[in-house]
């Protein structure tokens, strides 16, 4: 470890702990709940979740708060909910999850329960409002529409009956009648007049119902609102129509004449059906009243657009609160009547809000808390704290004195039957609020006696605390050795001490301070251990109440002590199981008892000496009162009863103090109670003559030194009735709301009723007929709007069952003025006949009536006209006043008054006199068009009768009147629309008035013309027909001539998917002008196999006609694109096996699926395509027939349709049965002695299973014996028969068997034992298969005597043993980890004296396939197609290839090819872009080895630049852009950049970054005849061409101005930069910045060679972290005299830049100027290479440079498209970091951290051609740019210290490479995208490397993801750090170095543009590849197994640390470096193979 880094460490360690120290303070200071707060919900719960056991449910509950709440989810009663696995969860962010359940899961305390959800935090606890969670079973039922039974001509209402276990989640939506039609529920107002109407609540009703009805039959339609299902009713329902013979009363169905009232609720804003189901006949009338709120009285509902009356039923729809109440429903006909009550409840949703929601309130200050609430209805509030209830009811919640315990979380609950709302808010407590805290305390001791004892306690709270303090319990007073002290500190806290003085032993204990103030107690206690003998302190006589626990600790001094112990008359403690003492002195005794536990204690203390102490302690037992129940008795007392109880104390201490309380208080003060003491422990209570007063609660409380108890009994007194109010007689005026008070009271409270007599005496009284006008009201009679027929006797009595009760009688008198009972109407009267007008008056007579006209008195003598006449009625007078003929000045109104001596009246007639209205004028026209015209006329006299209509005529002008048409307007509108007209017509218009009396006089007659309009015909013979499977014709003919209603101009060619909501997608089709001509389009791109709906409309120049009918048809069937799924195979038999598969989905069928084919071959020959089978079938499922035996089969399916054969299945696999084996397939028998024959076999070729056992029989020939089997186990092929007779032949045969059964035998075979033994081989010859790397036996047994030499040829050689091959004991020849060069012959020979055998083996060696041969075919603008050729030498048959590709900038693909496949496609690739492509293949032992990559690119070229005039056109003060001059080079244009400036401006502006190739483009806003410049980027897949443009504006009047002369030649950038005036010629920075960067970099180079000098002297470990430091310090310049203010802040922003993710050139944050501008601007004139950079100087950080111009050798700066570049290229602009590269920079205020390097992105490369400048790092370049300088900086590597960082120095020099972070590893050859961002930190002296571009930051580090840690940066597999060609050295430069001798040029390669490929080192796109590309380096990670030599080393790649080397390494390693370039990229390889340890880098010399 260094110790610089360690020191950091322990410094940053220090800096973390104070920051943390600091940071504790801080919040000490600031209390940390100032932002803190209880829990509030964000996301509450609704109050119902229903949902179907098919779908499940999730809850959400969210809560905020500080600390974050925890969500509970708890039951009703408080408990919380748990997980039930399968049924419901409660998920980690707090959901209660209720997942899909099976029916038989169902759980009622699960699923039908109410839930809430409860949050706490700290500050308290929240509950939500209830949740009922209710699941639904998906369950089967049916609907049932019933049969209604109707009189004719009422309305009916059809039910639909839905059984009640789904009535809640199940509605109507609509009715069917048998004809299909439907009817749905509908809320709009027109569809109230119809015969039909379906009721907001689900019934059908059904208008005037005639006999036709009857035949009809009705389903409803239901749905369910949780499963969406519908379903028609099972039943149908019909009316049953009866015709009456007589008439009905109304009569209520179902319910009779009972009284019927009915409860509804209804959410609010929804409909209500309020029914009224009564039939009668005739047809009765029905009236709908609503009674007033809190009375009886009631008034008619209106109706009006919102409430509709349909026959006898009141819809309301949009219902609001306020029409909750009680509805009355009158029927009536001729024969009687009938009502009908329905309590109506709108529900409006529950809400509550806590004002306010969050208060603070200081210690004992009152807080009030108010609920305001709204919806209906509203049952009950209720008070929650903290989640528990307080009992309060009442919206204000008011705390007087706020406590400690008081904070926390309040809610209010609103509830009703249905829901519940709640809201909570929060009572913090106040700053005056701080209870007591003991901040600084003593602690135990122990000590000597004789010194002083200092005790200090500190407390602080607010209010200031007082501090006490105790000893063993006891209070400490000060006296002269005790001194108790205190006082405040500045800071408020309360400091307390104790002094003793000279402590003794008596003085230990245990000390305690107690710190209290009025809102809390805090104290603190330790022991004071005085050595000394035990001493015990004198105890006080303890008084304990009997029950309660005693407990007491022994008050020892003295230390150390042994033991205390307690003892009760000597006997130690415990003596029974009350009784508990502990070590420490303390006794506790648990519910005292006097008998048991009253006595003398003793303490004992003693030591370890044996020195005791005792001290006594005496407990009182206290027993406190218990009194005896009693009562006043069972039955109330009657007034003047007299009544007594006694107190009676049962048990208890005395005195006894007993005192009586009525009703809470004192009853010493009571009249008529007397209380007798009757002893020491009782006392009598007595009433003599009890009265109404002295009924309440009567409490007896006795009291003793322990305790007080209460006993309590009601008296309950009867007290017959008494007048409060008593009635007398009164008289009311007629028409007036009389009320009679009549009021009493008594126990029980008495009952006040009314009746009235019979007559007009009374006597005889009857109850009041409860009416709409009477009723009775807390014994009050209110008579509303009293008539006579109310005056009479009334009787008022008051009962409540004690005495005989109350009576009152009184006489109610009416007083009745006259009164008409009409008091206007309108009469009517025609013109020129007689009228008679009536008045009649009721009232008291006499009466006389007057008659007025106008107000003026009618006297009938001035006008003979009129008559009057008078007649006396029962109830008043009649008067008539009769006109014979009338006029129109008898349009009047006539009054009559009428006067009696109670008063007058008057009422009126408002006569009319009505005639024929006057004719209409002012007929005009306001609007027309086509099809309509829009009159207005003005109103003519009505003729006093209203205007029923007017009638408007209108004919074609050509016509007569005779032939008019009509169209009939309403009376009252004076305009009008006229419709169905022709368009382009002339029409002549008059009209006609019309009223009741008769029509008026035509109006005049006004002509119009009608406008053109759009055409109203639809298109003719549409024919949609499939032309393929994406395409599809449409054909049509236009609409007929009448109705295009204009000259048609096109046709609108809609089309959509079929069976969707979606729009249409419409295409223009112009018009054909051939008459007659078939129009056509072809919809392309349409979907496979879909149905698709087409319509058209023409359209003219006035719009578009109407759609025509769907036209439906599918596109042709394409190949199903899923497989079957749930593919499955059984086994049958032996030798079939049964397929079976699911279709696959419809929608992936893409057609009708036709047949299917299986596609099945044994398992190990799956992968030849030649031996698979095929079966098609129809069905879903197969038997697949003669199958091999006992073999492992592979399967697939596919669906097949008219389209071709569909997606193949996964392959499934399935094993035929075992059978019996086949006969083994050869037999030997050898002689082995005169007794002995050896029999081998060679096992079946078909051993149809495993094979279990060898059964060998032998026989001798001849001989009648029995044949002997002997059984063999499966693994021995050989038995020996012994005991044989010599010389006598036998017969051997050998069968197999497997758990089948036996197979079929052998041949047989002849043998005779013999003493001759010749040497034979019982082995036969066999073929062996070997997996490579496997060991291999071959076996050779042989027999003969004497015992025979066993040798071994290998292919013909003789063998001789080594490592790998050896013979074994038993003859077998055994080798070894075999390869591909064991295959071969092998021969064995045994050879003995007699005789000699031998058979030959053959050996086949099964390897990962070698490299596959890959070539390229042919190349398109976006597909490869290339050959592949297996390697000669592969044994093992190839199962197919795996090829990988990936364009330059991309991330490798693969693609799987067949074996026998030729060639291969690979298409979609980018067009003009480069890619690498190779190829490895697999068999069944792993893939192979890859491929040589190769190298091409697809066809395709950047954009080409257009010539100026066809592509700028100016103006004055704009430029117009041709972009489809610009040709794309065979890659479509994806967008152009747009750049401009004035010409002597330095900034470009960029004016857009993303404009379509296909548009015109006009940059606006430039000013006149000025020059600018123009910077076109032109983007395509290929790349980018960058093209510059001079052009200058128009003067005003449209001239042009001269040309500027600035040598520039074609002036796309002016070459010379024009000095100030005030500066010498010779000043010119062309000339003088060479010359400055070249006496800077001499002296920088000294400076280096210094550094690098006294680096290799100094004595340190250079690696690691430290070289990060010698960076920062040294390396300042960033480059050849460049030099960089790191602590400039501006420079981030700079900086910073991102280019956008798509491939767009954006603007730079902060300015219009970027890193690559500035290079660009680099043209012509000679400048110098180095200066220095000053950022105080230049507010813009940079300054210009100028490249000198540079001859292009050869090709070497890119390829040449054609002379076109070239033009406009030039050297000094192209070596730059443009395209699409992120750089991180290191340095500003992270010198120390390379971590937090920043990031900037730069342009992508303009062309991707380069010239380079030798030695060039410009001023301006920012840290990274490469400054067209490709040589490395620096070769000494280091681990990585981050993930990514390497970085190498040497001399000073390094770079750090940092890929951004949203990069994997940079060098994985795959790079993420073309945005790829790279870090450079320039080191000192060195120049920047920019890789041969910046996509290629580290080509080396091409490991797999598994080795992104390794192979770079340690360990033997190092890939060479350049595989690009990029060497720079002093005094070389060679592009490819030794690979590429050919090429001359002095100048390094520039960076590839993006796709390109820099695998070609002369960037001549040759096809051979001269260089090792990035994707080369990947070709040793494709996929292969571990077969290779060294293959399983590569895996195993860890980093090794290799940075401290010293320089004599350092200079051996650049030394091997330099070798290795000149070697050529194989021994290259090589080498990395091999494990090279070092990774060789190049350097640069300076």
């Amino acid at each position: 470890m260094n110790m610089p880094n360690e020191r950091l460490k322990w410094l940053m360690l220090f800096a973390a702990v104070a920051l943390i120290a600091c940071g504790s303070q801080t919040l000490a200071a600031n209390p940390p709940d100032a932002d803190q707060k209880g829990p509030v919900f964000l996301k509450e719960p609704t109050n119902r979740i229903d949902f179907s056991n098919s779908t499940g449910a999730e809850i959400e509950c969210k809560a905020s708060g500080n600390p974050m709440p925890e969500i509970i989810w708890i039951r009703s009663d408080g408990t919380a909910v748990g997980d039930v696995p399968g049924l419901r969860q409660i998920s980690s962010d707090g959901k209660l999850v209720f997942p899909p359940f099976r029916a038989e899961d169902y759980r009622q305390e699960v699923h039908a329960q109410v839930y809430a959800c409860l949050a706490r935090n700290q500050f308290g606890s929240i509950i939500s409002r209830d949740v009922h969670v209710r699941a639904v079973v998906s369950q089967f039922y049916i609907t049932e529409a019933e049969n209604e039974y109707v009189i004719k001509g009422n309305a009916a209402v059809v039910k639909c009956k839905i059984p009640s276990f789904v009535a809640d989640f199940v509605q109507v939506e609509a009715w069917v009648d048998e004809e299909g039609m439907e009817l749905w529920r509908n809320n709009a107002t027109d569809a109230y007049d119809g015969k039909y109407l379906v009721l907001p609540s689900g019934e059908l009703h059904i208008r005037e119902v005639g006999p036709e009805d009857g035949y009809k039959s009705y389903q409803c339609r239901t749905k369910h609102r949780l499963t969406g299902e519908t379903r028609l009713s099972a039943t149908k329902g019909r009316l049953v129509i009866t015709e009456p013979v007589g008439s009905v009363s109304p009569q209520l169905s179902g319910n009779g004449n009972q009284e019927h009232i009915t409860l509804t609720r209804v959410p609010k804003m929804g409909s209500v059906t309020l029914m009224c189901p009564a039939q009668a006949y005739p047809v009765p009338f029905f009236r709908w009243y609503k009674f007033i709120e809190g009375t009886t009285r009631k008034q008619a509902v209106v109706l009006n657009d919102r409430v509709k009356q349909v026959s006898g039923t009141l819809i309301i729809k949009d219902a609001v609160v306020e029409d909750s109440g009680k509805y009355l429903c009158v029927v009536n006909n001729s024969v009687g009547g009938e009502s009908v009550e329905t309590v109506l409840t709108v529900t409006a949703p529950l809400s509550a809000k806590i004002d306010p929601p969050t208060q603070t309130v200081d210690f004992g200050r009152p807080a009030v808390f108010t609920c305001q609430y709204t919806g209906n209805p509203i049952k009950t509030v209720s008070w929650m704290k903290d989640g528990k209830a307080i009992g309060h009811s009442e919206p204000v919640l008011r705390i007087e004195s706020v406590k400690k315990e008081d904070k926390g979380m309040y809610q209010c609950f609103v509830r009703n039957d249905q829901e519940s709302a709640e809201a909570s808010a929060e009572l913090k407590l106040g700053g005056r609020f701080d209870p007591p805290v003991i901040r600084q305390a003593f602690q135990e001791e122990t000590m000597e006696p004789g010194p002083s004892v200092f005790l200090k306690c500190v407390a602080g709270g607010n209010p200031t605390p007082e501090i006490s303090w105790e000893l063993d319990g006891k209070k400490i007073a000060n006296n002269d050795r005790y001194q108790v002290g205190q006082y405040v500190t500045v800071n408020g806290d309360v400091v307390s001490y104790l002094n003793i003085t000279s402590v003794h032993a008596n003085d230990g204990g245990l000390y305690k301070c107690i710190a209290k103030s009025k809102v809390g107690v805090a104290e603190h206690s330790a022991k004071l251990n005085v050595y000394g003998l035990p001493y015990i302190r004198q105890m006080e006589k303890k008084a304990i109440v009997a029950g309660e626990t005693l407990i007491v600790t022994c008050p020892v001094a003295g230390y150390p002590i042994d033991s205390i112990v307690w003892e009760r008359d000597n006997r130690a403690l415990p003596i029974n199981r009350k009784q508990k003492v502990f070590p420490n002195g303390t006794l506790i005794i648990e519910n005292v008892e006097r008998n048991s536990d009253q006595a003398t204690y003793t303490c004992v203390a003693k030591n370890q000496e044996g020195y005791s102490a005792r001290g006594s302690l005496e407990v009182q037992v206290m027993v406190p009162p218990k009194i005896t129940p009693f009562d006043f008795g069972d039955e109330p007392t009657n007034v003047e009863d007299s009544v007594s109880v006694t107190c009676l104390i049962s048990s208890g201490d005395l005195p006894i103090d007993i005192e009586w309380f009525f009703n809470d208080y004192g009853i010493s003060s009571y009249s008529g109670v007397t209380v007798v003491k009757g002893g020491k422990r009782s006392s009598v209570l007595g009433i003599d003559n009890v009265q109404a007063r002295h009924a309440g609660k009567y409490s007896c409380r006795a009291k003793n030194h322990a305790a007080a108890v209460n006993y309590t009994s009601d008296l309950v007194v009867n007290v017959p009735p008494r007048w409060i109010l008593e009635p007398t007689d009164k008289a009311f005026a007629q028409g007036s709301d009389a009320k009679v008070e009549c009021k009493a009271d008594g126990f029980p409270k008495p009952q006040v009723t009314w009746k009235k007599a019979v007559g007009d005496t009374p006597g005889e009284y009857k109850d009041l007929k409860k009416s709409d006008n009477i009723r009775v009201e807390e014994g009050t009679l209110h008579v509303d709007n009293i008539q006579k027929t109310n005056e009479g006797y009334y009787l008022c009595e008051a009962i409540n069952g004690i005495g005989s009760g109350l009576s009152a009688v009184i006489m109610i008198s009416v007083q009745a003025p006259p009164e008409f009972t009409e008091k206007l109407r309108n009469q009517t009267a025609r013109r020129g006949e007689p009228a008679v007008l009536q008045c009649e008056a009721k009232g008291e007579k006499p009466i006389g009536i007057l008659w007025n006209m106008n107000n003026m008195r009618l006297d009938p003598k001035n006008d003979n006209r009129y008559t009057i006449r008078e007649e006396i009625l029962s109830t008043g007078v009649m008067s008539s006043l009769s006109i014979k003929r009338t006029e129109r000045s008898d349009s009047a109104l006539f009054t009559c008054v009428a006067t009696n001596a109670f008063g007058s009246d008057d009422a009126s007639i408002n006569m009319i006199v009505q005639e024929v209205p006057e004719m209409p004028y002012a007929l005009k026209v306001l609007d027309k068009s086509g099809r309509s015209v829009q009159l207005s006329w003005a109103q003519p006299y009505d003729g006093n009768s209203p205007l029923d209509r007017y009638i408007i005529e209108f004919k074609r002008s050509r016509a007569s009147w005779s032939e008019i048409d009509r169209v009939i307007v309403p009376g009252h509108t004076t305009e009008a629309q006229v419709q169905k007209l022709s368009p382009a017509t002339t029409y002549n218009i008059r009209i006609v008035a019309e009223n009741a009396i008769g029509t008026s006089q035509s109006s005049e007659a006004v002509t119009i013309i009608t406008a053109e309009e759009a055409p109203s015909g639809k298109p003719q013979n549409i024919k949609v027909e499939p032309v393929n499977q994406t395409t599809m014709r449409v054909t049509w003919k236009p609409p007929p001539r009448t109705e295009w209603n204009g000259e048609i101009l096109g046709y609108y060619v809609g089309y959509k998917l079929s069976n969707t909501n979606s729009s249409y997608v419409f295409e223009t089709i112009n018009f054909i002008t051939e008459e007659g001509k078939e129009h056509n389009l072809e919809l392309q791109n349409l979907r496979v196999y879909t149905q698709y709906s087409v319509v058209i409309q023409a359209f003219n120049k006035i719009g578009a006609g109407p759609l025509s009918e769907e036209e439906k048809q599918f596109t042709a069937e394409g190949t199903p694109s899923q497989p079957p799924s749930d593919t499955a195979c059984t086994t049958l038999t032996s030798q079939t096996i049964r397929v079976g598969w699911v279709s696959p989905p419809l929608e992936s069928a893409n057609g009708v699926i036709k047949t299917y084919k299986v596609v099945y071959a044994p398992s190990d020959e799956w992968y030849d395509e030649t031996k698979r089978h095929y079966k098609k079938t129809a069905s879903s499922d197969t038997v697949l027939h003669g199958l091999k035996k006992y073999t492992n089969y592979t399967m697939q399916v596919l669906a097949t349709t008219a389209g071709g054969d569909g997606v193949r299945s996964v392959p499934i696999h399935c094993q035929t049965e075992p059978d019996v084996p086949e006969a083994p397939t050869d037999v030997k028998a050898l002689v082995m002695g005169n007794a002995a024959i050896l029999v081998s076999w060679r096992p079946p070729a078909q051993p149809n299973g495993i094979i279990t056992q060898y059964t060998v029989y032998s026989k001798a020939e001849g001989a009648e014996t029995e044949t002997k089997t002997q059984k063999v186990p499966h693994y021995q092929m050989s038995f020996e028969a012994t005991e044989l007779e010599k010389n006598k032949p036998y017969e051997f045969w050998v069968t197999a068997s497997t758990t089948i059964g036996e197979g079929q035998q052998s041949k047989s075979i002849v043998a005779m034992p013999s003493d001759q033994v010749p040497a034979k081989i019982a082995s036969f010859d066999d073929t062996f298969t070997a997996t490579f790397k496997e060991d291999a036996k071959m076996p050779c047994l042989a027999v003969g005597a004497p015992q025979p030499e066993i040798t071994w040829k290998i292919k013909g050689v003789e063998f001789s043993a080594n490592d790998r091959m050896r013979l074994l004991p038993d003859g077998s020849l055994l080798i070894k980890s075999v390869n591909r060069q064991d295959a071969g012959d092998y021969s064995c020979h045994a050879e003995n004296s007699i005789a000699k055998d031998s058979i030959t083996h053959k050996l086949i060696v099964l390897a990962p396939p070698q490299s596959p041969h890959v070539t390229l075919s042919a190349t398109t603008t976006d597909a490869l197609t290339v050959k592949l050729k297996p390697h000669e030498g592969d044994t093992a048959p190839l199962h197919g290839y795996t090829l990988h590709y990936k364009p330059e900038f991309g991330e490798w693909e693969t693609s799987e090819v067949s074996v026998d496949s030729q060639k291969h496609n690979i298409e979609g690739l980018l067009c003009g872009s480069r890619y690498q492509v190779y190829a490895t293949g697999f068999n069944n032992i792993g893939a192979g080895e890859a491929s040589d990559i190769l190298n091409t690119r697809t066809k395709g070229q950047k954009p080409k630049l257009p010539e100026k005039p066809r592509f700028i056109e100016v103006s004055s003060n704009s430029v117009s852009l041709h972009f489809k001059a610009w040709k794309d080079g065979g890659c479509p244009m994806s967008h152009f950049v747009v750049e401009s400036k004035k010409r002597d401006q330095i900034e470009w502006n960029q004016i857009s970054n993303n404009v379509k190739p296909d548009n015109n483009y006009v940059v606006l806003d430039l000013e006149p005849a000025t020059w600018y410049n123009l910077r076109i980027t032109a983007h395509n897949s290929a790349g980018f061409t960058v093209a510059e443009y001079d052009f200058a504006t128009l003067t005003v009047t449209g001239g042009t101005i001269a040309p500027l002369d600035d040598g520039s030649g074609h002036g796309n950038v002016h070459t010379r930069i024009r000095l100030p005036a005030w500066m010498p010629e010779w000043l010119d920075l062309n000339f003088m910045v060479p010359l400055i960067a070249t006496v800077v970099v001499v002296a920088v180079g000294i400076c280096v060679v210094c550094v690098a000098l006294s680096r290799r002297r100094a004595d340190d470990m250079r690696g690691g972290q430290k070289d990060v430091y010698y960076d920062v310090v040294y390396n300042q310049t960033m480059g050849p005299g460049a030099t960089l203010d790191k602590r400039r802040p501006d420079l981030r922003d700079e900086l910073g830049y991102i280019a956008p993710p798509n491939r767009k050139l954006p603007p730079v944050p902060g300015s219009n100027y970027n890193t690559c501008d500035r290079i660009k601007r680099g043209r012509g004139g000679l400048r110098s290479n180095h200066s220095t950079w000053d950022p105080r100087r230049n507010p813009n950080l940079y300054e210009e440079l100028k490249a000198p111009p540079v001859p292009m050798h050869g090709n070497h700066y890119g390829h040449a498209h054609g002379n076109a570049e070239c033009h406009y290229r030039h050297p000094g602009m192209e070596d730059e970091i443009c395209p699409y590269a992120t750089f991180h920079l290191l340095g500003f205020r992270e010198e120390m951290d390379p971590t937090k390097a920043m990031n900037f992105q730069t342009f992508p490369h303009q062309n991707g051609h380069a010239g380079p400048v030798p030695g060039h790092a410009g001023t301006m370049l920012p840290p990274g740019h490469p400054g067209h300088v490709h040589s490395r900086s620096g070769s000494q590597s280091m681990p990585r210290a981050n993930r990514y960082q390497r970085k190498n120095s040497q001399g000073g020099q390094s770079s750090i490479y940092t890929p951004a972070p949203e990069y994997d590893d940079p060098a994985n050859c795959a790079e993420e995208d073309q945005y790829r961002r790279y870090t450079r930190v320039n080191s000192q002296g060195g120049s920047l490397y920019s890789g041969p571009g910046p996509e290629y930051d580290d080509p080396a580090n091409c490991a797999p993801e598994e080795d992104q840690y390794g192979s770079q940066y340690g360990g033997p597999y190092g890939q060479p750090y350049d595989h690009y060609g990029s060497r720079g050295s002093m005094g070389r430069r060679s592009i490819g170095s030794a690979r590429n001798p050919g090429n001359g040029s002095p100048e390094p390669p520039p960076p590839p543009p993006r796709n390109h490929d820099m695998s070609n080192s002369s960037f001549n796109d040759s096809k051979e590849s001269n260089e090792i590309s990035e994707a080369e380096c990947d070709r040793d990670h494709g996929p292969r197994g571990n077969y290779g030599e060294d293959s399983n080393e590569a895996v195993k790649r860890s980093p090794q640390p290799k940075d401290q080397r010293t320089t004599e390494e350092m200079r051996k390693l650049i030394e091997s470096r330099r070798q290795l370039n000149e070697t050529g990229p194989k021994q290259l390889q090589l080498q990395q193979a091999n494990g090279a340890g070092f990774t060789a880098y190049d350097t640069m010399a300076v």
